[in-house]
């Protein structure tokens, strides 16, 4: 009986870890009135824990952001541009699991 426990723990333990996924979203950023914001959005996602990749494109007034959905979320990404003066939500149809 101790032995099922005992593994039963150890594949919690050591399974969790395989149900974190990257995920990538697109965030509207309608808010980037000028070639230099790009830049302070990117360091603001970058400084995310668990962003792994941004590319913000300013003609589109986008961010793409892909990161460890077991370290961060989307809420947690757009509160970072929010709090860099770029408001930002969820671009619908975007969200990816890989």
């Amino acid at each position: 009986m101790k032995k099922v426990l005992m593994m039963t723990a150890l594949l919690l333990l050591f399974g969790l870890p395989a149900l974190a996924a990257q995920q990538t979203v697109t965030l509207a950023v309608p808010g980037m009135t000028c070639v230099a914001c790009p830049f302070t959005v990117k360091a603001a996602l970058n400084r995310v824990e668990g962003v792994i990749s941004v590319d913000v494109r300013y003609k589109e007034r986008d961010a793409t952001v892909t990161f460890d959905d077991a370290k961060t979320s989307v809420e947690a990404l757009t509160q970072a541009t929010t709090n860099a003066g770029y408001p930002s939500t969820l671009s619908q149809n975007q969200s990816t699991q890989e």
